[in-house]
């Protein structure tokens, strides 16, 4: 390597994390690339559910899993579905994420989330401000809303476990759901809302705005593949499909994709799964709800966007090769059936699949490791769009210490790549 890289930091992934973590970067006067084979955006940040889900500091899976698994293994429709044929490497990746669900793993993680969680909304905020882009984010909160007498109980406990994480929520009876979102049905017999919550209006314009500033930044992209790499007494060398690419320093944040680069670099094997996450988009939908409403029973999420409703939510373990099973994503509309008074239309609806990276804990990596010259951002499972930001402003006092604006934010010890 030469002795003066011409990068400070190469950021490998051009998805929401990368990109935020980029232009925070470049703002810290870093010299920065970021590599990605893909145009930025193109991953799991182009079809997220759009919903900035600052209350969800519980992880995906709780000891109902184990009753749960005939059904995930048996129902291709599901809202949680393990391929049985992808069960044999599943099975230590579950294996870890029971044992995480014991009391006092469980407990760490719930703060780790709620820890990042409650820092969330006012980092995206810091951050959309400074790009003069704030209109791409709307605070207007959201609803989890129950059709059956018999879920009330389960929607009563829900709101005592988050009021003792101290998550701002409110009971919204019958009435007060269908005076805010009248085209919901009369199925709907109420709620909770979610104040302090919010929903983005195109996640993906939300890249490419963030993509924007961070090349007027001096930030440069690069469409290329990453194959390896070693880290060096003066940098880091990275191994691409058009040659080496050498830095200072290396953040991975690639997402599902990155542990074989972790383990190339640290030497250690995360144990990094991916969420298959699907949506539907309905681009004839605009102006159906006011803010993102998920449904208790049926398991799912639709937010309204400025192209349309986007309905999402389904989760499917079966590793990053198998092909997408789109008749999930057309699920989707199957689902919302019933819950407004006219249904919804599919005219030029478009189906997506893409991969959330999870970790058995459901805590992300957020860390520096070989003496600083690779930080680490990933694992953030379904809350990446939440948690982008925060995570940026992580990465940004992580690398320059010194020159970083101090705003009150998560220690980094939950995050830490060595507890794998």
């Amino acid at each position: 390597m030469a002795n003066n890289p011409a990068h400070d930091i190469a950021v490998v992934g051009a998805g929401i994390i990368g990109v935020a973590c980029a232009l925070r970067l470049a703002r810290q006067g870093l010299r920065v690339v970021v590599i990605d084979p893909q145009p930025p955006g193109h991953g799991a940040s182009f079809g997220n559910a759009g919903h900035l889900a600052t209350e969800q500091v519980f992880p995906i899976a709780d000891v109902s899993i184990l009753k749960r698994l005939p059904g995930m293994l048996l129902d291709s429709m599901g809202p949680l579905r393990l391929d049985w044929r992808y069960l044999p490497r599943a099975l230590p990746w579950f294996t870890r994420l029971l044992l995480n669900l014991r009391a006092q793993p469980f407990e760490n993680t719930v703060a780790g989330l709620r820890a990042l969680n409650e820092s969330s909304l006012a980092a995206w905020q810091r951050l959309l401000g400074d790009i003069q882009r704030s209109e791409l984010l709307k605070v207007d909160g959201s609803l989890l809303a129950y059709e059956r007498s018999e879920s009330r109980q389960a929607l009563e406990a829900l709101q005592q476990r988050l009021h003792q994480q101290q998550v701002p929520v409110d009971v919204w009876q019958a009435g007060a759901i269908r005076e805010t979102a009248p085209q919901l049905s009369e199925r709907i017999q109420g709620g909770l809302f979610f104040p302090r919550t919010g929903h983005f209006i195109d996640p993906y314009r939300v890249v490419t705005a963030l993509v924007d500033a961070a090349k007027a930044g001096g930030v440069s992209f690069l469409q290329q593949r990453i194959a390896g790499g070693q880290v060096q007494d003066d940098g880091v060398c990275l191994h691409t499909d058009n040659g080496p690419i050498n830095a200072r320093r290396v953040l991975i944040a690639c997402g599902a994709h990155s542990a074989p680069l972790t383990a190339a670099l640290t030497g250690i094997k995360v144990p990094l799964d991916t969420e298959r996450g699907y949506h539907l988009m309905l681009p004839h939908e605009t102006g159906r709800l006011p803010f993102p409403v998920t449904s208790l029973e049926r398991k799912f999420i639709m937010t309204p966007m400025s192209d349309g409703l986007r309905l999402a939510g389904t989760v499917e373990f079966a590793g990053l090769q198998k092909p997408a099973n789109m008749q999930r994503a057309w699920q989707l509309h199957r689902l919302s059936q019933g819950l407004f008074r006219e249904d919804l239309s599919t005219e030029a609806a478009t189906p997506w699949m893409g991969f959330r990276p999870s970790l058995p804990d459901s805590l992300p990596v957020i860390d520096q490791a070989c003496d600083g010259k690779v930080l680490l951002a990933f694992g953030h499972q379904h809350l990446g769009l939440t948690q982008a930001a925060v995570t940026a402003e992580m990465l940004a006092r992580m690398a320059c210490p010194a020159s970083t604006p101090a705003p009150d934010l998560p220690r980094r010890e939950r995050y830490r790549l060595a507890r794998f």
